[in-house]
């Protein structure tokens, strides 16, 4: 009998994106579960908790005091070989930042959900992609979901991805803040059963032990220190091939999947396309299709991981590009988006080298509208080769005095 046939029908739920990452999260049956509410993450932790206080999760729940605490916290149990989780948000994320690193270079495969927030000054709990992109070389795999059944998904394929052998590297999963995390929409949920075997128990190389004491956490100095670079680097360099053959399995097994790092839509003979990062994927899919319907050789590019960075996948996605817009919620202030900035080095080297524009849009939870994707669209067919300084267009700007 086929693996198909012996899944469980899912059981559809009406949920908000937040509560699909919580789900994920229990069904992946965590140990341990550390963490401290901050807007908009709040729902996951109270739904896990409410399911731990009636005994519907078996885990230990830790409510610590702070993000900090939260990450050390999830380190010290996966040093023990616990499966662990967490969640956190904007300033919360930037809190934890010390710690990134530590879990990291550790080899700690914690997956921690990220709603993605706009960062202070001025003070903002409204949705962009500033928070995460801030820490991308903080040497955590970074996957950022469109929908609640993405993130409900990616969060058990998450677990799989971080504690497979080869890889052993915490993921950060990242959620549209409020657009994604307070929407509602039905999900699929899977049988606990079905996920149980789709993900093993974890099982850890090296953890503390007082039968097999080991090393943990220890000093490098220069003779040593970048050979655990390396090494971290080259385990996240494989977690592509892991991240593909995971979501390939969770397909056969529950009859979704995602398509890779990258989803192209319409790219094949596209003259104009636009990259795009989280839930905004949604209104630029649309906008592609109407602009196809008026004859633009329109298309868009949903990148999914930001770590692994999926360059090949680009390059071979946009090889027919006359032009390229990249749509991101983020500005490394002084220069260009985080996201711009890894495409066009991606393209660089490629023969097609298109011309390139990056559109700042949505920060601190600002409405990213069709017309605003459409002008984006009507820049891209007149684009040129522009100089460093004229690439960036921040979308939909209030010139008001401010600043």
């Amino acid at each position: 009998m086929s693996v198909e046939a012996t899944a469980r029908q899912p059981q559809p739920l009406f949920m908000s994106g937040n509560e699909a990452v919580a789900w994920g999260a229990r069904l992946a049956r965590p140990h341990v579960i550390a963490a401290y509410p901050i807007t908009p993450q709040t729902v996951v932790i109270e739904r896990l908790s409410e399911w731990v206080a009636e005994g519907k999760l078996d885990t230990e729940f830790l409510h610590v005091e702070s993000e900090h605490s939260a990450l050390s916290a999830c380190m010290g149990a996966s040093a023990l070989g616990a499966r662990t989780f967490t969640a956190t948000s904007s300033q919360g994320l930037l809190y934890m930042a010390e710690c990134l690193q530590y879990a990291s270079g550790g080899r700690f495969p914690i997956v921690m959900m990220n709603a993605n927030r706009a960062l202070a000054l001025p003070w903002n709990i409204y949705g962009d992609q500033q928070d995460s992109l801030a820490v991308l070389s903080s040497g955590w795999i970074q996957i950022y979901v469109e929908d609640a059944q993405e993130a409900l998904d990616m969060t058990i394929q998450g677990f799989a991805i971080a504690e497979h052998a080869e890889v052993l590297t915490p993921v950060m999963l990242n959620l549209d803040g409020f657009v994604l995390t307070h929407t509602y929409e039905p999900v699929d949920v899977p049988a606990q059963a079905d996920v149980d075997a789709f993900l093993p128990p974890f099982r850890t190389p090296s953890k503390m032990s007082l039968e097999a004491p080991t090393n943990m956490g220890f000093t490098a100095g220069p003779a040593h220190y970048t050979e655990f670079k390396v090494q971290q680097h080259r385990a996240i360099l494989r977690a592509a091939r892991v991240a593909s053959e995971v979501d390939q399995e969770f397909g056969r097994r529950f009859g979704r999947s995602y398509g890779g790092a990258v989803v192209p839509c319409r790219c094949e003979g596209a003259d104009v396309v636009l990259v795009t990062l989280g839930s905004v994927a949604g209104i630029v899919r649309e906008t592609v299709d109407r602009l196809r319907a008026r004859g633009v050789a329109a298309g868009m590019l949903k990148l999914r991981f930001m770590r692994p960075f999926p360059e090949r996948e680009i390059v071979q996605a946009l090889s027919t590009a006359r032009s390229v817009g990249v749509l991101e919620k983020d500005v490394s202030f002084g220069y260009q988006g985080a996201v711009f900035s890894d495409v066009s080095s991606a393209l660089a080297g490629s023969a097609a080298r298109p011309a390139l524009l990056n559109f700042v849009a949505g920060l601190g939870g600002r409405d990213i509208s069709r017309n605003d994707v459409e002008q984006m669209f009507d820049q891209l067919q007149g684009a040129t080769v522009q100089p460093l300084g004229e690439r960036v267009r921040f979308v939909n700007v209030q010139e008001n005095g401010h600043g």
